[in-house]
């Protein structure tokens, strides 16, 4: 366990003040980098801590911000928000490369060694970043398992992991047939994880507003896909070179 530094950045993307969370940690040495994606309804205290956390493993980490600052806990304006954003691959990268640019920009970070994870709509930016040929070390999506437009996943230069409920009626399996076909055609190194039993962000604890239908937390495997994003990291990402 390392000693963790974090701030609150504040940056510009799709018309909007972002404020990210940047953890740090212990040290002045140059470390290999994470950028961490929300869910659609934005930047919580779950991806904070989950940044906090890869810090703890020696990365530096930030969570980015999806909404302006905004958390979008009422599901028919979440939708409203992120329904377009989906739709629309250059948004969604503009959104990351704008996080991805604050990650680079920090002093510790070395920036040839660079992950995106990603949760839902972070993770779908994450993939977008991939497919615009962004020099990723590996790219993990939970519950996000997006398509891109045609040609473009061959462009991916990095492992990816792809993790998603047996359960979830929003990535389907027709959804889940896409994405991996996709994957597959394009020559990718892909690996898909399939959670029997779960719902749609499994891996996110309960939350105290309403959900759509078809979410819900499952807390042995929250914790499973932690690890396999970590196993990941450490394949993929590892301290020393």
């Amino acid at each position: 366990m390392t000693t963790v530094t974090t701030r609150t950045v504040a940056y510009t993307a799709d018309g909007l003040t972002m404020i990210g969370h940047l953890a740090l940690p212990a040290g002045a040495d140059r470390r290999p980098a994470v950028l961490v994606g929300p869910e659609g309804v934005g930047l919580s205290d779950v991806e904070r801590r989950r940044a906090d956390a890869l810090a703890e493993l020696g990365y530096v980490a930030l969570a980015f911000d999806l909404h302006g600052g905004r958390y979008l806990g009422v599901p028919e304006e979440m939708l409203a928000r992120c329904m377009p954003l989906l739709a629309d691959p250059d948004r969604m990268r503009d959104i990351g490369y704008a996080a991805l640019d604050v990650l680079r920009a920090e002093p510790r970070t070395d920036p040839d060694r660079i992950a995106a994870v990603g949760y839902g709509t972070g993770g779908a930016i994450a993939l977008e970043l991939g497919r615009d040929g962004v020099d990723l070390r590996a790219i993990a999506t939970v519950n996000g398992l997006t398509t891109g437009r045609p040609g473009e996943t061959a462009r991916i230069r990095c492992p990816v992991w792809a993790g998603v409920g047996s359960e979830d009626p929003i990535m389907s399996p027709p959804q889940r047939d896409a994405f991996t076909a996709e994957m597959q055609a394009a020559g990718a190194d892909w690996r898909l994880v399939v959670y029997g039993g779960a719902l749609h962000a499994f891996h996110h604890p309960p939350v105290d507003h309403s959900v759509l239908p078809g979410v819900g937390h499952h807390p042995q495997h929250a914790q499973r896909a932690w690890r396999d994003i970590v196993d990941l990291l450490t394949e993929c990402l590892p301290m020393t070179e």
